[in-house]
């Protein structure tokens, strides 16, 4: 069995697997790397998120808001990818999540201390504009749009919210260079709209920034994922408890840097296996989290 290609063509399921697929995340839907002409791939994964640390505004305070003490999530999802040409591809995700506290406090607004359900549908098209091959390495240039519908009919607002219930149309630049020795840089720069009937969700700008490496192996990544809101305000602000507290979090002003470190290991010839880990280094008005995750990548081509 040759597994020398196998990285490249699961990088994108990879990437969907590797974060936590809420609306506050650290990781790009779409990759650098391109499928070949009629690739499918199907994944599916875990992942296990806490925090009883968050950031009021800009301030790290320890526990959570409403005595919450730890927060925790779990979060299964299915994710699916198929190479329309060499140069352009499709992509599915949708994510189911439960969440709860450890005091069992019910949530103000949601009026339970556990929610559970189905959160975003997510569907991106990714185009490949132009690629140039140098003597020991190469550089591809592309782009991405997609949209976020929501399709669980949760409540996106209070504290134990799966979401912000928005609408999401993303656009994103990607720009990758890999080196004949496996090694490769990719950086990614997109706009975020977010719409809401009930209420405003801030649009935000997002930032990506990535170095790995792959073999026939493994493939290893570490990235830095950057989220800064255009409007909102803080919690705890006078803005805030005007507009509902809990009930006015998905108006709040959103803004961090996560750090995410990911291994994908082939173990057959269309299997493959992915883990991961998440951490909040700094941020504001969200939870300062750690988060694990796993999962299972089919390919068919």
């Amino acid at each position: 069995m040759n597994f020398v290609n196998t990285p490249k063509s699961a990088l994108v399921s990879l990437a969907m697997l590797i974060f936590p697929t809420i609306v506050i995340n650290a990781q790009s839907p779409v990759s650098g790397f391109y499928p070949k002409k009629n690739e499918i791939t199907v994944a599916v994964g875990h992942t296990y998120k806490s925090n009883d640390k968050f950031y009021r505004g800009t301030d790290l305070t320890d526990g959570n808001p409403a005595n919450f003490g730890e927060v925790s999530s779990s979060i299964y999802s299915i994710y699916g990818e198929y190479g329309i040409n060499n140069w352009l591809s499709t992509t599915a995700s949708l994510p189911y999540i439960t969440t709860q506290n450890e005091e069992n406090i019910p949530d103000p607004i949601q009026g339970s201390s556990e929610v559970d359900g189905i959160q975003d549908l997510s569907v991106f098209v990714k185009a490949r504009a132009f690629e140039k091959k140098f003597k020991h390495s190469s550089l591809a240039l592309g782009g991405a749009t997609g949209v976020n519908v929501p399709v669980g009919n949760y409540d996106g607002r209070g504290i134990l919210s799966l979401g912000s219930n928005a609408t999401t149309i993303d656009g994103l630049a990607i720009a990758q260079y890999t080196a004949l020795d496996h090694f490769f840089a990719e950086a990614q720069f997109g706009y975020s709209q977010r719409e809401n009937s009930d209420y405003e969700v801030p649009n935000a700008i997002l930032y990506s920034f990535k170095v790995g490496y792959f073999h026939k192996f493994f493939y290893v990544h570490t990235q830095l994922g950057i989220q800064n809101s255009l409007t909102g305000f803080d919690i705890g602000s006078q803005e805030f408890a005007d507009a509902g507290g809990p009930a006015a979090l998905p108006q709040t002003e959103v803004d961090y840097t996560k750090l995410n470190v990911a291994l994908y290991v082939p173990i057959l010839e269309h299997l493959g296996l992915s883990a991961g880990y998440d951490t909040t280094l700094e941020g504001r008005n969200v939870n300062k989290e750690t988060a694990f995750n796993f999962g299972m990548i089919f390919k068919y081509y």
